[in-house]
């Protein structure tokens, strides 16, 4: 109902006729070629009215303002040009300089102030609207993985993680990700679900990444990257879009299985005054199962033969519970379930995303946004233990108020768990179910031992089938109801569903004051943060109701132009951050940019920064007993909230607390005998070091574009996981706690990319970019830390294609090589080997129906591999699109 609500009422709201009293009519061209362009947007300088060039360049505006008046043409690619508009009915005639290369594109994030990519003091990769209609990938978010420096790690079809710099996980929180100038983290997970509560394919206007620390402006949390996505404004771009696709999926373990995506953009200016848009986003389809059945046991894994008594294998959940019997029994797991008997792997998403704008002076002199997106998604998350993420509820709403200087705007995060549960707390309480660990491994030592008549002694493997002999086993009623049991109950004890409602609120500011200060471009801006974590004690020590904790910032940012013709560019700012649980930090920034060359077409910069990272809401407040360890945040304010109480084998009742695990441990290395010392949790820190190149080489008669860059970063106070031993009585009785703290270890890492473009054999786009990571870390200073750099040495990444080809003919193709690289995570820990990937796709352009029809693959080569230990194999994708007036 509400959809059709919404159809109607554009329906209605298009069929509204402008009275006109000026009439303006042109024809807009390329100047190069002298062609026409269809699609340019030709409206009044700054206000919404408007229209577009017809499919032969052709264009009709009537308005009712009188001349004089100024209006606008533009297309991306092409610079803007202004005609001044002095008659009724005048007749202009535009041609459009096409941008030299892609360095000539603006871009707003590296310095909240528009400048061109050349002109950029610091790194920046850069994909818009035409970018995404040229992609290879199955979707924008997937074609990110080839910009140069950025990786994509794939946890699932619908959930994949951006990094860039290394220190990649799923669970990447080094990294942050705007939507619309809102942090779309889950607030309790504190990192993004790939594109979840993102936005439309249709909708997106642009994608800014700034590889590398960016806390001067952009506070804690913009640490190792950042990530800008902006959507189209229901005043610059209107009408209705939709987008069809579908295809297929291929994999080893799943088969072929069909998946589809559907997206839709309805927007619409009724005035000067007000617009409003509505976008739709569906996609369903089989997600990579994951079938990994070696045996995790030894520093490397060895086969999936099962016959080791103490088998634990990588995608077997419930066999982690294991006993030392010592003796002739040895250790012994028990009998595990495989993941594609507890996870469904259907996966969806769907997106809805609206907003109303309103301009009180009907221009953008001052406009004000209400903004509201909601995600639900079903997909898989592997962390320190493999996830369902079932129904999964993320929602977004923001006020903002923005003009030409500044914006100021608030919104609230939510999330709702929805069915989500952890398939290891599934797999060992559904075993429980039929039989507790102790008479499992009871029966199971009983049978070894010549004790149960009619069962081969000495046998592990008649052993096992004895203790199993009551085992449920998948797809019977049984299993079935144990399962749904199991994972509707929060109590991990019994159960393993995941359940969360926890809420992020936020307010921000920035004001340029460009107009009032000639002498440099000042910005002063803050932030304000407040979490409150619900998880009703599942995840967090909040069983007595929802924590909460602020965090706020201040900054100044200082830009001037020296020397002639303005070719020095300096820019120095400076933040200070406060978090309730820690100190102040301030992060500071300088960078110069030069540009040289008789059309300043050769750039050179250098800057240097810091940054860093407070610890997340799980690293302070978590105290979760996962079985092998029990979890407990690293502040103060958290240790005395977390207790457990347990009974030993003799039935005695004993109580520990967070801070026994902080202040009466022992080191695991040890055995028991040497103190433990360890610290609060706190912010970890970044001190970065880059300098690059930006220009254009003329080469026949095109341009080379290069654009390279070198860092060096510099870590401190890493912020990792130690296990400890907390004793419980002197007969030697203990827990293992894992504790969040701060490592000594010191961490640096390194690295370069350089990216090459250019047009050969009449107009053919090739682009090569290579990128070089690495990092030195002491092992010795801290042995039992693991930095998790998990990124490979070297990427190579070409492209190759053309818009057209022939007559609304195109192509591009992509592939990317990558050599064997190290993951190392909670879970587990594996070599990932060397892989190329070759995506590619034509598309055909239908001007009669403004439609654009798309076919495509990716992974082309069918060669399967692994994003990290513990998620499915990556296979092929083929797809078809017919995507409408976009």
């Amino acid at each position: 109902m509400i959809k059709k609500i919404i159809l109607l009422a554009f329906i209605a709201f298009s069929s509204v006729a402008m009275v006109g009293q000026t009439k303006v009519t042109g024809t807009v061209t390329d100047a190069k070629t002298g062609e026409t362009i269809p699609g340019a947007n030709i409206k009044i300088a700054r206000k919404a009215l408007g229209t577009t060039t017809d499919f032969d360049g052709n264009f009709v505006l009537n308005v009712s303002d009188k001349p004089p008046f100024t209006i606008e043409i533009s297309v991306l690619g092409f610079h803007v040009e202004k005609v001044e508009i002095i008659k009724n009915n005048q007749k202009v005639m535009v041609a459009l300089i096409e941008n030299e290369t892609s360095l000539d594109e603006i871009v707003v994030s590296a310095s909240r102030t528009p400048e061109r990519v050349m002109e950029s003091p610091v790194t920046i990769e850069r994909m818009d609207s035409r970018a995404i209609k040229n992609t290879s990938s199955p979707s924008f978010y997937d074609g990110l993985e080839n910009l140069k420096g950025v990786d994509v790690n794939t946890n699932s079809l619908t959930f994949k993680s951006v990094n860039t710099r290394g220190f990649a996980t799923f669970s990447n929180t080094r990294f942050m990700q705007l939507v619309d100038g809102m942090d779309n983290s889950s607030p309790a997970l504190n990192f993004a679900l790939g594109n979840l509560l993102g936005m439309s394919e249709l909708d997106v206007k642009t994608v800014e990444l700034l590889p590398g620390a960016s806390s001067a402006l952009y506070g804690a949390n913009a640490f190792n990257g950042i990530m800008f996505m902006t959507s189209k404004s229901p005043f610059e771009d209107q009408g209705i879009s939709v987008s069809l696709k579908g295809g297929v999926t291929s994999q080893e373990a799943a088969g072929n299985n069909e998946f589809y995506d559907f997206n839709i953009r309805m927007a619409y200016a009724f005035s000067n005054k007000f617009a409003a848009k509505a976008t739709l986003s569906y996609l369903e389809g089989e997600d990579w199962h994951a079938t990994d059945y070696r045996n995790t046991n030894g520093d490397e894994y060895i086969s999936g033969d099962r016959s080791d008594p103490n088998y634990n294998g990588v995608n077997v959940y419930g066999d982690v519970a294991s006993n030392d019997f010592g003796g002739a029994i040895g250790k012994v797991s028990r009998t595990g379930y495989n993941e594609n008997d507890l996870m469904d792997y259907g996966v969806k998403s769907v997106k809805f995303g609206s907003s109303l704008n309103y301009r009180p002076f009907g221009d953008d002199r001052l406009e004000v946004i209400w903004n509201t997106k909601v995600g639900v998604g079903t997909t898989q998350y592997l962390g320190g233990q493999k996830y369902s993420i079932k129904n999964f509820l993320l929602e977004q709403h923001k006020l903002e108020f923005k003009g030409k200087n500044f914006f100021v705007r608030g919104y609230v995060t939510s999330e709702d768990a929805g069915d989500s549960y952890n398939t290891l707390f599934a797999g060992l309480n559904i075993n429980r179910a039929w039989s507790s660990d102790q008479n499992w491994f009871t029966e199971y030592a009983g049978a070894y031992l010549g004790s149960v008549p009619g069962v081969t002694a000495s046998s592990h493997e008649a052993a096992r089938a004895f203790a199993d002999r009551n085992r449920f086993l998948p797809g019977t009623a049984e299993f079935k109801n144990a399962f749904n049991t199991v994972t509707s109950d929060p109590d991990l004890i019994t159960g393993a569903k995941f359940r969360d409602q926890t809420k992020l609120y936020h307010a921000d500011a920035n004001y340029n004051f460009q107009d009032y200060i000639d002498f440099a471009e000042i910005q002063v801006g803050g932030s304000y943060r407040r979490y409150s974590l619900n998880s009703f004690g599942n995840i967090f020590t909040d069983t007595d109701g929802p924590i909460k904790y602020d965090e706020y910032g201040v900054y100044t940012q200082a830009q001037k132009k020296f020397l002639e013709d303005d070719r020095l560019k300096v820019t120095a700012s400076i933040r200070y951050d406060k978090a309730q649980n820690f100190d102040g930090n301030f992060s500071p920034r300088i960078s110069f940019a030069y540009a040289g060359g008789e059309n300043k077409n050769q750039n050179f910069r250098a800057s240097f920064q810091t940054g860093f990272r407070n610890p997340t809401t799980q690293d302070q407040y978590i105290g979760l007993d996962v079985g092998n360890a029990i979890l407990v945040g690293g502040v103060e304010d958290n240790i005395d909230r977390y207790t457990t109480s347990f009974t030993d084998a003799a039935g005695v009742n004993y109580t520990l607390t967070g801070r026994d695990a902080y202040e009466n441990s022992f080191t695991v290395a040890s055995g028991g005998t040497v103190k433990a010392e360890v610290d609060f949790v706190k912010p970890e820190k970044v001190t970065a070091f880059e300098v690059g190149y930006r220009g254009l080489i003329p080469v026949n008669e095109s341009n080379l574009t290069v654009d390279l860059s070198v860092y060096y970063n510099q870590y401190e106070d890493f912020i990792a996981n130690k296990n400890v031993i907390v004793p419980y009585n002197a007969a030697g009785g203990f827990k293992v706690f894992q504790l969040y703290t701060n490592s000594d270890a010191d961490i640096n890492s390194y690295g370069a990319t350089i990216g090459l473009n250019t047009k050969i054999l009449k107009g053919f786009n090739l682009g090569l970019n290579y990128t070089y990571a690495k990092f030195d870390f002491d092992q010795a200073s801290d042995p039992d830390f693991e930095a998790g750099f998990n990124t490979p040495e070297h990427k190579v990444k070409l492209q190759f294609g053309k818009t057209d080809l022939f007559k609304n003919f195109g192509f591009n193709v992509n592939a990317r090589w990558q050599d064997e690289y190290r993951w190392e995570s909670s879970f587990l820990d594996g070599t990932m080997k060397a892989r190329t990937v070759l995506d590619a796709q034509v598309n055909y352009s239908v001007p009669s129906m403004k439609s654009v029809f798309k076919l495509g693959g990716a992974n082309l080569t069918g060669q399967e591999y692994l994003g990290a230990t513990g998620v499915g194999a990556v296979g092929s994708q083929y797809y078809i699109s017919w995507t409408i007036n976009n």
